[in-house]
């Protein structure tokens, strides 16, 4: 990979300049409010929407629209003798999550980044000796964008959209290179897991379908976890506090002591590659009744199903050792895509010629976690995962490399380019 050429590439402006743009715009979603069955979970999603609707009305793709959920549409169609070539569809999302706030942000620019600590107006500090791939954007003189420190950047997945976007004008502006239909959806909520709740299926009419929604430079991802989402409600007795010997049974401990329960060992921060894990999300509720959320991940279907046994056993053995009760439910959110993926081997063989033709060697990596892909794949369109150039996701640590930004820009242009001419 040359990282002095690929600064050169004629979209290079336009993509920076539409990232900076996005990222302004405040898109967190609500897990909450999307559990209770609301898409978008938040109003301001719309608002990125209607911006994204009016630049693809503008470069002039067909059928461009909203759809009463906030999916942004809209199709390129083929190049000239190229209508029978099978159409791909390229999705990225316009949420952001809710763990750090992405209000108000104000992304920063470095320019030919020199390995030095960053440290960011907000008290926030990026540093190369513990992290990897910062110091490799170091070596090679990238451009890096952060927030302020202030916010998260919005990275996931503003620099998916921002290259999905610049790849559709870069085949616009040059009629030259082949493509087949290129439909382009946008969709809300993926951060809370209900990205592909009502995904327009009537419109999306591809068969195979690719998300810019990964990380570092060259990582293609074609397997997930499995997911799951658990919520326990711990069921007690109230009494007053200074009477409530001997009978009081206090909810809020019941919950305690079962996330106390779980093994520390297989917590999102102890494990990494193809480890599981439990991850409690919240505890909240009164003496009477306590309510955790939790998400259960592997990457094989018979652990889960341990995992899921183990949560409910330690869950009644907590309740039983306090007197109270418990109920346990779990939401099945996405399976890993992988099964799917390995019988449809020419979607991932195309992609890898495409990073093949922009000069990146593909770097499998599972995914740890799920993307709206593995929704996707799971309602029967294959859909693996691209590399945005995103690092430190849902932190205001987050960053991105503008040079990887490049690169996936033009392996989605390559992309277009190989399933034209495989399918001619």
């Amino acid at each position: 990979m040359d990282f002095s050429q690929i600064f050169t590439k004629p979209y290079a402006k336009a993509l920076l300049e539409r990232f900076l743009r996005y990222v302004k715009v405040y898109t967190t979603s609500n897990s909450d409010s999307a559990d209770a069955g609301n898409l978008p979970s938040t109003p301001q999603q719309k608002d990125l929407a209607k911006l994204l609707k009016e630049e693809l009305s503008t470069l002039g793709l067909q059928d461009v629209q909203i759809t009463p959920e906030c999916y942004v549409y809209g199709f390129l169609p083929a190049s000239d003798g190229y209508q029978k070539a099978e159409t791909i569809a390229l999705l990225a999302h316009m949420d952001t999550s809710e763990e750090v706030t992405g209000k108000d942000v104000k992304p920063i620019v470095h320019e030919q980044y020199d390995g030095k600590i960053i440290n960011l107006p907000y008290g926030i500090s990026l540093d190369p000796a513990s992290d990897k791939d910062l110091a490799f954007s170091a070596q090679v003189h990238d451009t890096l964008i952060t927030s302020d420190g202030s916010t998260l950047l919005g990275a996931d997945d503003k620099a998916g959209l921002a290259e999905i976007m610049t790849c559709i004008e870069y085949l616009l502006q040059h009629p030259e290179v082949p493509h087949g239909k290129i439909e382009v959806l946008f969709s809300p909520d993926e951060e809370t897991g209900h990205g592909m709740d009502k995904v327009p299926l009537n419109l999306l009419t591809a068969p195979q379908c690719y998300t810019v929604d990964g990380g570092h430079l060259a990582e293609l991802e074609t397997e997930c976890f499995n997911a799951y989402k658990s919520e326990l409600v711990f069921t007690g007795v109230a009494k007053h506090t200074g009477t409530a010997r001997p009978n009081m049974v206090n909810a809020v401990c019941m919950a305690s002591a079962f996330v106390q329960a779980l093994p520390r060992h297989q917590m999102p921060e102890t494990t990494d590659g193809y480890m599981g894990f439990y991850a409690p999300l919240t505890i909240k509720g009164t003496i009477e009744q306590a309510t955790v959320t939790l998400l259960l991940r592997d990457f094989s279907s018979d652990e889960m199903e341990k995992r899921k046994a183990l949560v409910q056993q330690l869950a009644d053995a907590t309740a039983a050792s306090f007197g109270g009760t418990v109920t346990v439910t779990h939401t099945q959110q996405y399976v890993n895509m992988k099964a799917v993926l390995d019988q449809h081997p020419l979607v991932v063989d195309n992609l890898v010629k495409a990073y093949q033709a922009a000069g990146v060697e593909a770097h499998f990596m599972p995914i740890r976690g799920g993307t709206d892909g593995s929704r996707l794949t799971e309602l029967g369109k294959p859909t693996p995962n691209i590399f945005t150039g995103g690092h430190n996701f849902h932190s205001r640590y987050e960053w991105a490399s503008f040079g990887s930004m490049l690169y996936a820009t033009q392996i989605l242009i390559e992309l277009c380019a190989v399933w034209a001419q495989s399918e001619r």
